[in-house]
C-alpha cells in the first residue's frame, strides 16, 4: 500500500470523491472503489465515498501498488505530437500494434510508452499506458494515450459523448460521386470470418461514418472520414459496406496495384480533444506518410494521361 494524505484548505463542503479526483488524479470510479474497501480516512477514521469534506479535515488514502505486468519496456522511438504530465499524442508508424495481444508481446506502441514514459501511473490498479482508443496495426497516425486515471476518464468520457473528434484521410477503390455522405450501419463481428467486421443487425452495434471527397483519380478516390462511433474497423468496413474498399487492403478489399502500401491507405491525420486538466481544446495534426504521398502522386499522374 501506498499511503498519501491531504489537509482540507479549500472547497469544503465537496463530496470526498469529487474532492480527491480534483487533487489526487486518480479517477472518480477508482477513489469510489477505494472507499467501498474501506482505504479513504478522514481525521483517522474511514469514510464514504459520498462523505462532504470540512475545512482542516486531514485525509487519507491507502491506493494499492500496481500490479507487475508482463510486457516490458522496449526503447522503440517515438514520433510524439504532443506530451505533458496527463497526456501524450503519438503519430503512430504503420506497422505498430497498439496494445499487446497473445502472440505479440514486443515491438507494440505499450512495451515503447512503458519506456519512455517513466511517470506512467496505474489505471485502475494496474501498470498500463491508459490506451483509450487504438488504431490498427497498418493505419498511421494521431493517437492520445493517457498518463493517470484522472485523464483516462475524460478522454473516454469526450469519446463516449463525441465531444473528441476524429478525422482520417484515406485512399478507396473506385469513383465516389458523391461529395459528401454519411454511412449509418451497424457493424458488428462476421460470422464467417471473426477476424473480420461486417454491416449486420445481428450481435452489432451503431457505427457512423462521415465522409468528404478530396480529390477523384477514376480509378480511385481520396477522401477524409470523421467517426462519430468508434467501432473495431469501422472505416474500413463501412468503405467495403459501400463498395468502395480502403486501397491496400487485403482483409476487406485488395492489395494497392501500383505500389506495396503494406497494408490499408489510411491515416489518422486529426485528433481534436479538450485537455482533460486544462479545459483548452487542442487539435493535434500528423502529416501524411511518405508512402501515402508516393500513392498520390502516382494516381495523379495516371489520371492525367
Amino acid at each position: 500500500m501506498a499511503e498519501q494524505t491531504w489537509k482540507v484548505e479549500i472547497n469544503e463542503g465537496v463530496r470526498i470523491d469529487r474532492w480527491l479526483t480534483e487533487e489526487s488524479g486518480l479517477s472518480r470510479t477508482r477513489i469510489q472503489e477505494l472507499a467501498k474497501a474501506g482505504l479513504i480516512f478522514v481525521n483517522g477514521k474511514a469514510v464514504r465515498s459520498s462523505y462532504k469534506v470540512e475545512l482542516n479535515d486531514e485525509i487519507t488514502c491507502d491506493v494499492p501498488e500496481d500490479e507487475p505486468i508482463d510486457v516490458l519496456p522496449e526503447d522503440i522511438p517515438l514520433d510524439i505530437l504532443y506530451e505533458d504530465s496527463d497526456i501524450i499524442v503519438i503519430n503512430k508508424p504503420k506497422g505498430m500494434v497498439v496494445h499487446p495481444a497473445p502472440g505479440v508481446y514486443t515491438g507494440t506502441l505499450v512495451n515503447a510508452l512503458l519506456y519512455h514514459c517513466k511517470d506512467l501511473s496505474g489505471i485502475n490498479g494496474k501498470i498500463r499506458p491508459g490506451i483509450v482508443h487504438r488504431i490498427d496495426k497498418d493505419t498511421t497516425g494521431c493517437l492520445v494515450v493517457c498518463k493517470n486515471d484522472m485523464a483516462h476518464e475524460a478522454i473516454a468520457k469526450q469519446l463516449e459523448t463525441k465531444t473528441c473528434h476524429r478525422e482520417y484521410k484515406a485512399v478507396v477503390a473506385g469513383n465516389i460521386v458523391h461529395d459528401d455522405g454519411l454511412i449509418d450501419a451497424p457493424i458488428g463481428r462476421d460470422p464467417r470470418d471473426r477476424q473480420r467486421m461486417t454491416v449486420t443487425d445481428k450481435n452489432s452495434r451503431e457505427a457512423r461514418t462521415h465522409f468528404h471527397v478530396i480529390e477523384r483519380f477514376g480509378s480511385a478516390t481520396y477522401i477524409e472520414c470523421e467517426l462519430e462511433t468508434g467501432r473495431t474497423h469501422q472505416i474500413r468496413a463501412h468503405m467495403k459496406y459501400i463498395g468502395h474498399p480502403v486501397v491496400g487492403d487485403e482483409k476487406y478489399g485488395k492489395p494497392c496495384r501500383y505500389m506495396d502500401t503494406q497494408g490499408q491507405v489510411l491515416h489518422a491525420y486529426r485528433l481534436t480533444l479538450v485537455h482533460p486538466r486544462t479545459g483548452e481544446e487542442m487539435v493535434f495534426e500528423a502529416p501524411l506518410p511518405a508512402y501515402f504521398e508516393e500513392l498520390l502522386a502516382i494516381l495523379r499522374k495516371e489520371s492525367a494521361r
